[in-house]
């Protein structure tokens, strides 16, 4: 079966894609030269430039690739709840599992920052997972389920939370029980925002 050029090109950019996470998150971005990528690849630095600008580029596609299988994991884990409080607790804790695990950390937490620069990780991870949960939270304040308050700085509270306790499980060395503590924190954290009636 003959492959048209824009199937070729599509699979040129996918292996290219595969190899930069998989050599990212082994190593981090700073250990990683363009000649090991397109060797591994087994394509030309020319190649690659069709493609991409450059490393960094081609960083932030597998950066964008991650960021969207994470929020896939929590977008399903989060809608297999039917109520609205349950499925904000399920997708906060969907993110926590699913960031700490070392390839995402290192791609999304440790690496993105430094390689785009804070303005431009941030605006990613505001349209891949800051956005739905402040929709969520939103939903939840015009509900009644938890106190009528600004959500921008509720947002940027929890997110951060999030995103600093999936840092400190990759630098802990108590144990894997660090994970079900972290869960249950976050969980502690997330009930103390809910009205009781």
């Amino acid at each position: 079966m003959t492959r048209t050029r824009a199937e070729q090109r599509e699979e040129t950019r996918r292996t290219l894609v595969t190899v930069g996470r998989r050599l990212f998150a082994g190593r981090g971005y700073a250990a990683v030269g363009l000649a090991e990528i397109v060797r591994e690849a087994g394509v030309t630095k020319g190649a690659l430039y069709h493609h991409f600008d450059g490393k960094a580029a081609l960083f932030r596609a597998v950066l964008e690739e991650v960021q969207q299988e994470v929020g896939a994991r929590v977008a399903a884990e989060a809608d297999a709840e039917p109520d609205p409080w349950d499925q904000l607790k399920a997708g906060c804790s969907a993110f926590v599992r699913a960031a700490a695990h070392p390839d995402v950390q290192r791609i999304m937490l440790i690496d993105g920052p430094a390689v785009l620069g804070w303005n431009e990780w941030r605006a990613m991870d505001e349209a891949a997972s800051a956005r739905h949960l402040a929709e969520a939270l939103t939903a939840l304040a015009a509900s009644g389920t938890i106190t009528a308050r600004p959500v921008a700085p509720l947002t940027r509270l929890l997110s951060g939370a999030m995103n600093e306790a999936v840092l400190w499980l990759a630098q802990s060395e108590a144990g894997p029980g660090d994970l079900d503590d972290t869960l249950a924190a976050l969980s502690g954290l997330l009930e103390g925002l809910r009205v009781r009636t």
